[in-house]
């Protein structure tokens, strides 16, 4: 295999470097910015009225998820029981991607969110937690008189 010295196109180039770098430390998502790779998948987004954040976690039971915030960091963590595999001499595992084990994923809030307007519901697979915006920090139309 021969590799060319200069690849042909360089943008492409630094931006499998990219992924592959935010895969190696895993970087965690926060609202100012999105990284991929990581369990739970995660979508964070804001409205003027709050924070939303949804984990999707199929095959984790409410129990096992623990949800946190403190200082304006929001930490999601638990653990995925794996299946158990019949033993047998005649099965090969070709791929296994599903994950199994404990994880912790990690997301920074702005600063005018209320800590104590929080609230978490799970159904189907999805976590979803919101977080209010303080009252003070919302955006207001002003009059002029």
């Amino acid at each position: 295999m021969y590799r060319a010295l200069f690849p042909r196109d360089a943008f492409a180039e630094l931006d499998r470097l990219q992924r592959e770098m935010q895969q190696a430390f895993d970087i965690s998502p926060s609202i100012r910015g999105l990284a991929r790779g990581g369990f739970p998948a995660m979508n964070v987004g804001s409205t003027e009225a709050s924070v939303e954040v949804y984990a999707f976690a199929p095959g984790v039971e409410p129990d096992a998820i623990e949800v946190q915030l403190e200082k304006g960091v929001l930490t999601i963590a638990g653990e995925r029981k794996a299946e158990p595999r019949e033993a047998s001499d005649k099965t090969t595992v070709h791929i296994d991607e599903r994950f199994a084990g404990q994880f912790r994923r990690v997301v920074t809030l702005p600063d005018d969110i209320d800590p104590d307007a929080v609230s978490a519901t799970f159904r189907d697979g999805v976590l979803h937690v919101s977080i209010k915006r303080r009252e003070a920090a919302r955006p207001r139309r002003i009059t002029i008189h």
